[in-house]
């Protein structure tokens, strides 16, 4: 259960405003309606000033010990009874809870108030008088904190949402940004020049693979997850491209159950690990690179050995955050990144069907 903290979101100063604002209210109130009704008349002004200091004094003590048991009390059944769930529970229970506090606090201070200073009117009168100004207050007061707290709620999750669409369209644009290259571009269509003067049938196959890399980064842009065989069809395709320009220097293999293809991860995620992979480490024909993906414990391992360029180019980790903040945005699970002495690993962890219905349905 969440642990109440009734100043969670009304700031303190704010909540004194309100109190002091109806404690003035309460005693405009009571004193009208006492001095018109006869039970106690006003004689003049300076009679009025001070019974209405005093009473303003008293009632936003009262207040005050008032309005935290009814914070705490929002809170606590905020945690087990949400209005859009279980409303009649909810409201009985809190209406009950207020009276109770209002009563308990009313009855303290209408005691405290007659060791000091006895009232002229029975004792029994004066707390039923109380008890009852103290538990309609209290209710208007709840009234009043739920509607406060649902309209700040509303707005602060107004501003969230704002927020995590803006970064979600930034890190888009970024991934976006990211796959359609312009070196990758260069560099495939130097490679494809090449082929189309040796090998016009090769040619042929690397302007499908080319095409089937941009179209699927277009397809899945937008969306949240996508499944991982469909990651490693796309994979293929761009790996194939990258073997042309590497040769049997660049080795990768693929190690994967038919289950794990059918679970979900954020879309590009392997092919940022792999394209990091390729950029930080020499390739050549001595020192070939060798790439392994695989699965373990709802994750996929990519693992790849370290041959470091001797003027490699130094990484801003932009891949990196983008990939652990799409995962932030789908999943609670955090990739994670080991370098070894002579191995790098890549955790990316694996959403299944089940966790992805009931994100999304």
């Amino acid at each position: 259960m969440t642990q109440a903290n009734p100043h969670k979101i009304i700031p303190a100063r704010n909540l004194f405003k309100l109190l002091f604002a109806l404690a003035v209210l309460i005693q405009i109130s009571v004193i009208t309606f006492s001095h018109f009704n006869g039970f106690y008349e006003v004689a003049d002004v300076n009679n009025f000033l001070a019974r209405f200091l005093q009473g303003t004094f008293l009632s936003l003590i009262a207040l005050v010990f008032i309005s935290y048991p009814d914070l705490v009390i929002i809170n606590l059944l905020d945690a087990r009874y949400e209005f859009n769930k279980r409303p009649v529970l909810r409201i009985v229970q809190q209406f009950i809870l207020t009276i109770i506090i209002a009563v308990t606090v009313s009855t303290i201070l209408t005691l405290f108030s007659h060791l000091i200073t006895g009232y002229e009117e029975p004792l029994n009168s004066v707390l039923l008088i109380n008890a009852l100004i103290f538990s309609v207050s209290n209710i208007l007061l709840m009234v009043i904190f739920e509607a406060w707290i649902y309209f700040i709620e509303s707005t602060e999750s107004k501003v969230i949402t704002r927020n995590l669409e803006n970064e979600l369209s930034q890190i888009r644009f970024e991934v976006l940004k990211k796959q359609i290259n312009p070196h990758f571009l260069f560099n495939s269509l130097n490679v494809l020049s090449g082929l189309i003067e040796k090998d016009s049938e090769k040619a042929q196959k690397f302007i499908d693979e080319f095409s089937r890399i941009y179209r699927y980064v277009l397809e899945t842009i937008e969306q949240p997850l996508v499944k991982l065989g469909d990651e490693i069809t796309f994979i293929r395709s761009y790996m194939y491209l990258q073997q042309i320009r590497y040769g049997e220097s660049l080795v990768y293999t693929i190690d994967l159950s038919s289950d794990d293809l059918q679970k979900y991860l954020p879309p590009l995620s392997l092919q940022t690990v792999l394209e990091n992979v390729i950029k930080h480490n020499l390739i050549s024909v001595p020192q070939p690179l060798t790439i392994t993906i695989s699965s373990s414990k709802d994750e996929v391992v990519i693992t790849n050995n370290i041959q470091p360029k001797m003027k490699s180019v130094s990484g801003t980790g932009i891949g990196q955050k983008n990939l652990v903040k799409r995962y932030a945005m789908v999943s609670d699970a955090i990739p994670e990144f080991h370098v070894g002495k002579d191995l790098y690993k890549v955790h990316l962890p694996l959403i299944t069907g089940e966790q992805y219905e009931s994100t999304y349905y």
